[in-house]
């Protein structure tokens, strides 16, 4: 079992009184750009074992009264259809998803924004949703030369262009559906106005990782770097700050590129009037307290070295559909090699090659392919499970894992052989699948109907939340039944993307 790597209390106090103590830098209003996943963060809760994946929610929650939220979408991502991969959603979707979360905690959304907007089908449509449910939407057009162009960016026929987004709290959060956004953009352009307002006004920044009194070589970084591999971002020492105060702070390249034209523009907007007077570095402008949240570095360290592995197998099994380069595989391959790590470091690795190999010995003469899964479960214990005509092998392994959680022997049987029967043949039958037998989504489906009357199914839906955290690997590209259903059950999942069929396209 994991042990606990960071203190969610420690943080909030650090961080609320960070950002609070910015306020005031900003003589009262205060433009806060929030990076990364407002919910939901689950790469820091692997990275920083113990960190609450809604952390930041409670942390906006506690300065309800003194916040409101504006969020960015980029038009082009809407026009391409970009999915968001943790929940696998388009990013119109992730935008109502996003402001359906902050309501669940009481936070509404004062307004959207459409960045880079040059029109197009997606856009228009998000905007009409948004205006039937009485939300503002504003569209701010892509300027050209941006950022390298200070004169025209910081002028009438730059930021003077767009909207204006009307705000009445002393913070506004700024944040995006995805990296890319436009949040930055957003918040020097509320800036422009405001100060063309005569209002003073602050811009910081606020983003979890890259940790910036970590070394540039610590583990969590180094998975910062694995996270944006497609990003190309590197973790550096950041030489502003270095030179401004002689003291060693990390940030990562594209912040410290950006730099000089960051300020530049803030300078330009804000005069002596604003935050940019106290503004020496890149690392300055950020309000980011997580390294105050640390408890034992040794835990978030072994849980860093874990995920840059996970993510070693997540972008491999992008690049085979297509949705990732060579080059972001080949880097993450680099921080691996750099960490002293191996692919195979991964504890579920070994045993659903192993099964793999198994099922295919057991089965020798039959043509197919035999597939392993292997699931770590919270306490440590490792269970496995091959593919058949009844159960996809993380299937398998699942009902595997929720008998060994609930200590049933293993001759119980979860699922009736007729339900079972029944969907398959129905899959077979009626629905025209070429594999009829069952997913973790039907397996949770059967499971939750066969709780009404089995006692052993009753006990396996009990064991449901204990899986989430838990960890597996399969040799070979989940279907969507199953990816979908895993990821529901909040189990971290690896593959090798090994293909289970000669078809182009599976039903």
């Amino acid at each position: 079992m994991k042990g606990m790597g960071f203190d969610n209390e420690t943080y909030l106090r650090e961080q609320a009184a960070a950002i609070l103590e910015r306020v005031g830098q900003s003589a009262g209003k205060l433009y806060l750009e929030f990076g990364g996943k407002l919910t939901f963060d689950f790469h820091a809760a692997r990275v920083l074992p113990g960190y609450d994946p809604n952390v930041k929610m409670r942390l906006l929650e506690g300065l309800r009264d003194q916040i409101e939220v504006v969020l960015c979408v980029c038009s082009d991502d809407l026009e391409r259809g970009r999915i968001r991969g943790d929940f696998g959603i388009t990013y119109d979707l992730a935008t109502l998803k996003a402001m359906d979360d902050l309501r669940d905690w009481g936070i509404t959304v004062s307004a959207v924004v459409l960045t880079r907007y040059r029109g197009g089908p997606a856009s228009e449509r998000l905007m009409m949703q948004l205006g039937a449910k009485g939300i503002r939407a504003y569209t701010h057009a892509a300027i050209p030369d941006y950022p390298g162009n200070v004169d025209l960016i910081v002028s009438d026929e730059g930021y003077g262009r767009n909207a204006f987004v009307e705000t009445e709290k002393p913070i506004v959060v700024v944040t995006g559906t995805g990296p890319g956004s436009g949040k930055m953009s957003t918040c020097l352009s509320q800036l422009y106005h405001a100060h063309h307002r005569g209002t003073a006004s602050g811009y910081a920044k606020f983003e979890t990782f890259p940790i910036w009194n970590l070394p540039v070589e610590h583990p969590v970084n180094v998975a910062y770097e694995a996270a944006t591999a497609d990003l190309g971002d590197i973790v550096m020492i950041d030489p502003f700050h270095l030179e401004a105060y002689g003291r060693t702070a990390v940030n990562y390249n594209r912040d410290i590129e950006s730099f000089p034209i960051l300020k530049a523009m803030i300078d330009r907007i804000a005069g002596d009037r604003g935050s940019a007077a106290v503004y020496q570095s890149p690392t300055d402008m950020g309000v980011n307290r997580a390294g105050w949240g640390i408890v034992d570095d040794e835990v978030v360290s072994a849980a860093s070295v874990q995920e840059v592995i996970r993510r070693y197998f997540r972008h491999n099994w992008e690049r085979e559909r297509g949705l990732c380069s060579p080059d972001a595989v080949r880097r993450v391959h680099r921080l691996l090699v750099r960490l002293g790590a191996l692919a195979t470091d991964r504890p579920v690795v070994e045993p659903a090659r192993i099964a793999a190999a198994d099922g295919e010995r057991r089965q020798k003469g039959n043509d197919g392919f035999y597939c392993g899964a292997a699931l770590e479960l919270p306490t440590g214990t490792i269970v496995t499970g091959t593919n058949s005509p009844l159960f996809h092998s993380a299937s398998s392994a699942l009902i595997n894992g929720i008998k060994a959680l609930a200590g049933l022997p293993e001759h119980i049987h979860l699922l009736p052989a007729s339900v079972i029967e029944s969907v398959t043949a129905l899959k077979a039958g009626y629905l025209g699948s070429s594999s009829p037998s069952l997913n973790v989504q039907e397996v949770l489906v059967a499971l939750g109907i066969s709780a009404a009357s089995n006692p052993a199914a009753k006990v396996g839906v009990e064991m449901l939340p204990q899986l989430r955290g838990a960890q597996m690997h399969l040799t070979h590209e989940p279907g969507a039944g199953d990816e979908t259903g895993l990821r529901k059950l909040g189990i971290d999942l690896t593959t090798d993307a090994n293909p289970t069929s000669r078809d182009y396209f599976l039903r």
